[in-house]
């Protein structure tokens, strides 16, 4: 008789099972610490990354409190790549972001490039965007022992990324779904230039056993850029556009 009140109960929803958990967002502040990230002429991406990152969290704090929040970093610390996956993966998370700053090849000074873009693991139309994945991914040579670790990749090597061919990402089409919701809220509400949604063999969604995307927020080595990523404007527009993409990918 118990049991069937308790089933009565949850039908009616006056329980919560407790087998039932919280949505989980783990958000990635890209680079910390002795990492630095590309360098633009008055600004690091790790502190532009840091300051987006936790704004983002901050407005999915306030207005979903049936998801839970998990930073991978909240001060200017060093975190691993392969930690940056296991935070996500021991906390079951439902969705994983990781959030960036552009830059082009060798901090080109003065460059014209411009926009945002929004990167998936995956390996369509990847040798265009090799050189996105080589500088996202060569932070693993600051760790002690990447060569075992890593087993053997070489960030620098365009044939260490064949082992991505080699790899299924069964949560690609949710992945893409968000990126795409993203780049769209980063022109309609943010005013950036839409560079698309791409795809590359990125280490640090490699190993996340969850949709993913990594945010591109703009160009630091773009003066006008630059400057529009280190203002609380700048800082608050990119945060909510990722926030209104959270929330149109959660709800649907």
């Amino acid at each position: 008789m118990r049991h069937l009140y308790i089933i009565i109960l949850l039908i009616a929803g006056l329980l919560t099972p407790q087998w039932a958990s919280a949505y989980t967002l783990v958000i990635d502040a890209g680079h910390g610490g002795k990492d630095a990230g590309a360098l633009g002429f008055i600004s690091k991406e790790k502190t532009i990354n840091l300051a987006v990152a936790l704004a983002f969290g901050k407005l999915v704090e306030q207005n979903c409190p049936d998801v839970k929040v998990i930073y991978t970093r909240k001060t200017d610390v060093f975190v691993e790549l392969d930690e940056r996956a296991n935070i996500a993966n021991r906390n079951k998370a439902d969705l994983f972001i990781s959030i960036h700053t552009n830059s082009t090849a060798a901090g080109k000074a003065g460059t014209q490039a411009r926009g945002t873009e929004t990167y998936t693991l995956g390996m369509h139309n990847a040798a265009a965007n090799l050189a996105v994945a080589m500088r996202e991914n060569s932070v693993i040579t600051l760790e002690s022992n990447y060569e075992e670790k890593y087993e053997g990749f070489d960030p620098n090597s365009s044939e260490s990324y064949i082992i991505f061919e080699l790899m299924q990402d069964t949560h690609m089409k949710q992945s893409i779904e968000f990126a795409g919701l993203i780049q769209s809220q980063f022109a309609s509400h943010a005013g950036r230039v839409n560079r698309g949604v791409h795809q590359a063999g990125l280490l640090v969604l490699r190993n996340t056993s969850m949709p993913g995307v990594l945010v591109e927020l703009g160009y630091i080595n773009n003066k006008a850029e630059e400057v529009f990523l280190n203002t609380a404007d700048g800082v608050a527009k990119l945060s909510r556009a990722i926030f209104n993409a959270f929330k149109k990918y959660y709800k649907k």
